[in-house]
């Protein structure tokens, strides 16, 4: 049998491979516009720093696992999969709708999943290459055939309108993901790269709620469930990083940026989504932006990119995709997949 033994067919670990995807937005729309009326800046300002345009922001009382139960509602939908066949849910979130429980629980509830579990990963930007790596992990063990993974966030929830650093960036969205076995190995997720680096916590963060300034008069009287944020510190981190581990995934894969068909990079700037497509040599219509539609909506940025670019006809079933995010933490992470559908 050339050294190949029937074992070997056992033990070979299956690869998962996205096989739907559904996006939500709500449709409340805040121009650069409106900004202008609510804190001192202006159009040109914001678009000659960030690109963008137009965020949607939810209405009052609206969450983020509502949000995350549309998106994950259009994945199945797409792929004709009913709640019950779901066997995990792992949400990305930094705004979840509390502390506990957990986001994941109330989007199970919500969407009718009854016989499955979940779980919420805390990664700010970085969630939902994180999350995705999470349900990665159950279909490569055997253990899972349906995997949910979602990136939700309600920015508008912790952010300053008052502050015209942070409150010109942020939007609310999500989008999710139906993980499920690969036939074969041509497709699907075949690798990743994940970093932190904690030392640059204190460059974006927000310091009130949490164990060590719980909240009290004086912490919302100090502003400390809003984001706080060190953009020059942020900005430079995240150029050097995002375009360190793509560099880092494709060298060690034997690929290089002219090989990628469509990088889909968190959009938190244009600058730095740039900055990192320039130094990997892609091809200007493999880089995918749509942060001046959406603005920056954290752990939902990569799954309305993958939406934009399949609605752009610029993700095919066999795209080499490459996804990458810097986040707060700071955190780091790359994926490659090879798009099945």
């Amino acid at each position: 049998m050339n050294g190949f033994y029937p074992g070997e067919i056992l033990n070979k670990k299956p690869r998962a491979k996205i096989t739907a995807l559904g996006t939500y937005v709500p449709p409340h729309l805040l121009t650069n516009e409106d900004l202008e009326r609510m804190v001192d800046t202006s159009n040109d300002w914001i678009l000659e720093r960030t690109a963008i345009r137009q965020r949607h922001i939810v209405d009052q009382g609206v969450a983020s696992s509502d949000l995350a139960v549309e998106a994950a509602k259009a994945a199945l939908a797409e792929r004709g999969v009913a709640p019950s066949e779901v066997e995990l849910i792992v949400v990305g979130t930094v705004t979840p709708d509390m502390f506990f429980p957990s986001t994941a629980c109330l989007v199970q509830h919500k969407l009718g999943c009854p016989g499955a579990w979940g779980f919420d990963v805390s990664a700010a930007c970085s969630a939902f290459v994180y999350a995705l790596q999470c349900g990665n992990q159950y279909i490569t063990t055997g253990s899972h055939q349906k995997v949910l993974v979602i990136g939700a966030d309600v920015m508008s929830s912790i952010i300053d309108y008052t502050d015209r650093a942070t409150c010109v960036i942020f939007g609310d969205g999500a989008g999710a993901v139906l993980l499920e076995p690969a036939e074969n190995d041509s497709e699907g997720i075949f690798d990743y790269l994940h970093e932190v680096d904690g030392s640059g916590g204190g460059a974006l963060y927000m310091p009130g709620g949490g164990s060590l300034n719980p909240s009290s008069h004086e912490s919302v009287e100090k502003k400390m469930h809003y984001v706080h944020q060190d953009g020059q510190a942020v900005f430079k981190y995240a150029v050097r990083k995002m375009a360190e581990v793509c560099e880092k995934i494709l060298t060690r894969n034997g690929l290089t940026g002219k090989d990628v068909d469509a990088f889909i990079p968190h959009q938190a700037n244009r600058r730095i989504i740039q900055a990192t497509a320039d130094r990997l040599k892609l091809r200007p219509e493999s880089v995918i932006i749509n942060i001046d539609e959406y603005g920056n909506t954290t752990a939902g940025t990569i799954p309305l990119a993958m939406d934009t670019a399949r609605r752009q006809g610029r993700l095919k079933k066999g795209s080499l995709v490459l996804l990458a995010a810097v986040g707060a933490g700071f955190t780091t992470g790359a994926t490659l997949l090879r798009w099945a559908y």
